[in-house]
């Protein structure tokens, strides 16, 4: 501990948020897990520069200092679409880092609260960044490894910081790891089931059509958008973060790994998977530029994990059995394609269907992850 007080202020010079997004790289310096986020993405998801989401949201990032030293981040958001949709006063924080130290993350909570109470919010909910569309949660179990492509990392003492500062679970997330080696058996075990469901139904599945690439990779966006209406606080993507959203997955999508299931021709169901590039990202340290770029997407097919980022079918086809239908397609295809190692996440605590799916399906859980609420004073 040391008698030096801490003061939070707001990250708005170039060498303020320089620091901002340069302190990760201090704090986890010796970090063997630890994957830096994409430099170009994380500036627009802080608000430092253009990003979709805050065309008509709001945010505001905060440094924690000790002197002249840059101890800790933290970013409030206000999520109007949240707001429209769940009327609950609940404002949201993100991309939180800091020191083992409680004085600095009870500043930065102080700071994110302050901010987020001025605007009418009259909860905190954390972490999101910015939101239940991007990384999601603090990892509370499953240290011993790297994340998947877009899931959250950080140390064991972040628990801590925050349940001491008032901080309660309000929901958990669950990511399910699984090897290649256990598909056959999964397929046998379902593949009449599936056969029989595609007979009846008439559903036919298809990859992402090359011709129609962008165009199919919107709709498909726009089959999760209107399938997770009931999930707990999900919030659509609007038109333009769904156009900005398909833009850049076109680079990272292997075509043979997202799919739809379609019946009579109309697609009501789709299944994104990624190759798991974080290790390309750890060694281009999150620049993608002047060569990263190329170097994060050349040879995908050397890549041998996978993140499933989802398997969504509209509500109202649900009950057809079709989500069974898209899994079961996929084992060929990461079969084909020699993928070791596959990851479903995330999956809600509240989503005992999908839990359900997997478990009886051999999946394991291998990570656990937890958002905060705390009423603001």
């Amino acid at each position: 501990m040391t008698d030096i007080p801490v003061k939070v202020a707001e990250a708005r010079s170039f060498r303020q948020r320089r620091a901002f997004l340069n302190f990760p790289f201090k704090l986890y310096k010796d970090d063997p897990y630890w994957v830096p986020n994409i430099r170009m993405d994380e500036k627009g998801l802080v608000g430092f520069s253009k990003n979709p989401f805050y065309e008509r949201n709001s945010c505001q990032a905060f440094l924690a200092y000790r002197g002249k030293e840059v101890v800790g981040r933290i970013v409030a958001i206000l999520n109007v679409g949240h707001l429209e949709r769940y009327h609950d006063g609940v404002g949201f924080f993100g991309f939180f880092e800091s020191i083992d130290d409680q004085a600095v993350a009870d500043a930065l909570f102080d700071a994110a609260a302050a901010w987020l109470k001025e605007r009418g919010c009259t909860t905190v909910r954390g972490p999101m960044n910015p939101s239940m569309n991007h990384t999601v949660g603090l990892l509370i179990e499953g240290f011993d490894s790297s994340p998947f492509f877009m899931m959250t990392y950080n140390p064991p003492y972040y628990a801590r910081l925050i349940e001491n500062y008032g901080f309660a679970k309000v929901q958990d997330l669950f990511s399910f790891w699984g090897e290649i080696d256990m598909l056959p058996k999964v397929r046998e075990r379902y593949l009449d089931v599936c056969n029989h469901i595609a007979e009846r139904t008439g559903a036919k599945v298809r990859s992402v059509d090359i011709r129609h690439f962008g165009r199919d990779v919107e709709a498909f966006l726009g089959i999760y958008n209107r399938s997770l209406t009931n999930t707990w606080g999900f919030v659509p993507f609007s038109d333009s973060e769904l156009k900005d959203m398909a833009f850049g997955l076109k680079f990272l999508i292997v075509p043979d790994l997202v799919f739809a299931v379609e019946l009579d021709g109309k697609i009501v169901g789709a299944a994104f998977c990624l190759p798991d590039y974080n290790p390309r990202i750890r060694a281009i340290k999150g620049k993608l530029f002047p060569f990263g770029f190329l170097k994060l997407l050349r040879r995908k097919q050397e890549i041998k994990r996978i993140r499933v980022l989802s398997t969504n079918v509209l509500p109202e086809y649900q009950m057809l059995g079709l989500g069974l239908v898209l899994v079961n397609a996929l084992v060929p295809r990461v079969m084909d394609w020699g993928i070791q190692e596959a990851e479903f996440s995330w999956v809600l605590e509240s989503n005992e269907y999908s839990r359900g799916s997997l478990e009886r399906g051999g999946a394991i859980v291998n990570k656990k992850f937890r958002v905060y609420d705390k009423p603001i004073g």
